[in-house]
């Protein structure tokens, strides 16, 4: 169903912006998080599990950006695989989508609200992330190219803050550090870190649900996706050895009185500098910026996949409606901060993180599929841009992620479980809804 004049996105984004929308999306995983795997898989563990998961971004990217470049759409895996296996499959690639960018980041509005309490104890931290989320929401309401170009300039300081970060903690850097407990629970370990290690780069393919409103779609989303991805393999192998090089992997995991720390940064810094100096403080405040800028673009990453949604009456329709003045979706960013704010009210930032995960891994296993499928179904249509390597590359990227769906499921199964029902009854409602509307 082609969709009218009115229901259109604007084309306003050049290909920084899409780079600073595709590294913005992502670079909080480098400040806060990961640092829970190494609890799970020690030093090498983490190392092996992220090492993996570095080969399936690597190969899921790129064939993703075959995909965003052919079918330029803001539902991006929804609307890929609902042309290439029909509305059913298309229904649950969609859902996982929404699940992914919806409950990502109420997760990360917490850590935002937990940095901000460091400087105003005063102020609750649940105050501050819902205000967070008004004002981000609102912000994205007004326009795509403001939120675009406020997420370039959050994330230029983000990603120097983490450059900052290695230019100190490297100098400092001990082999030893790394070979100390590296494998504490065994193998299994590697398999327990997972979660983690995606967690350094999940929502990369955010970029994909912009193409829509991207100036020259085919040429800068190449640019936005592979600049992206190259950018933050830098910097979370840079991140990973600076963070563990200086004292060990325990003294970023755990606070002086043992309990879990989601700031492994600081505590890094602390042992070369203290927490009075100049710099430790430098770092918890531009800090904040990297949990700004994933916080910001999944959100308009998320409003879109749910526009997409309602564009096509998978959802109720009000979702896929344009706001008449600014040309924004509106209606599915409210919605979506509602959602959020609902989820953030539970407390479960580590619970929510997982369930965000597996919606990730639904979606790469789903449009990788789709990927291959579109090859046999559709040989002629237009590809500007095609993965290379094929079919090596989409298979590589659907191997790993279904190795890593299945030990997510092993070591959270409660979670996984979760995750199927939300699932299930979203489709069961979704195939009601569209058997009334036939």
């Amino acid at each position: 169903m082609s969709s009218s004049p009115v229901n259109e996105l604007k084309r306003t984004l050049t290909p920084a912006m899409l780079w600073g929308l595709g590294v913005g999306y992502v670079i909080s995983g480098m400040y806060f998080g990961w640092n829970l795997g190494l609890e799970q898989g020690g030093t090498l563990g983490l190392a092996i599990a992220t090492f993996f998961i570095i080969i399936m971004y690597a190969t899921f990217t790129f064939s993703y950006t075959e995909l965003a470049c052919a079918i330029p759409k803001a539902g991006g895996a929804f609307d890929y695989a609902n042309r290439a296996m029909g509305k059913d499959i298309g229904f649950i690639a969609g859902m996982a989508q929404n699940i992914e960018f919806i409950f990502a980041p109420p997760a990360i509005a917490f850590a935002i609200g937990a940095y901000f309490n460091l400087f105003f104890p005063q102020i609750p931290i649940l105050v501050i992330a819902i205000f967070g989320y008004v004002v981000f929401t609102a912000l994205n309401i007004y326009g795509v190219k403001a939120a675009a170009t406020f997420e370039l300039v959050i994330t230029i300081l983000a990603v120097g803050e983490l450059l900052l970060f290695a230019g100190i903690t490297l100098p400092h850097f001990e082999m030893k550090n790394l070979q100390q407990n590296a494998l504490p629970h065994g193998w299994q370990g590697i398999f327990a870190a997972i979660p983690f290690a995606i967690w350094f780069f999940l929502a990369i393919e955010g970029v994909a649900n912009v193409a829509e409103e991207a100036l020259h779609p085919q040429r800068t989303i190449l640019f936005g996706f592979g600049s992206a991805i190259l950018t933050l393999v830098i910097l979370c192998v840079l991140t990973f050895t600076g963070s563990i090089g200086v004292a060990g992997w325990e003294a970023i995991v755990y606070q002086p009185g043992g309990t879990t720390s989601d700031s492994p940064l600081p505590l890094a810094l602390a042992h070369i500098v203290g927490n009075n100096n100049l710099m430790y403080h430098l770092l918890i405040t531009v800090g904040l910026f990297g949990l700004v800028a994933s916080f910001h673009g999944i959100i308009l990453a998320a409003g879109r996949s749910s526009f997409e949604f309602g564009r096509v009456q998978f959802a109720p329709a009000f979702l896929g409606r344009i706001h008449p003045k600014f040309q924004t979706p509106a209606n599915a960013l409210l919605i979506n901060m509602a959602i959020g704010i609902i989820a953030l009210l539970t407390g479960k930032t580590s619970e929510i993180i997982t369930i965000s995960v597996f919606g990730a891994l639904t979606l790469y296993i789903v449009s990788m599929i789709s990927l291959l499928q579109l090859r046999k179904k559709e040989p002629l249509l237009p590809r500007p841009f095609k993965v290379p390597w094929y079919p090596v590359f989409p298979i590589t990227a659907l191997v790993i992620a279904i190795i890593s769906f299945v030990a997510m499921m092993i070591f959270n199964f409660k979670l996984a479980v979760i995750y199927f029902l939300l699932m299930g009854v979203c489709y069961v409602g979704f195939r009601i809804f569209s058997n009334k509307s036939l």
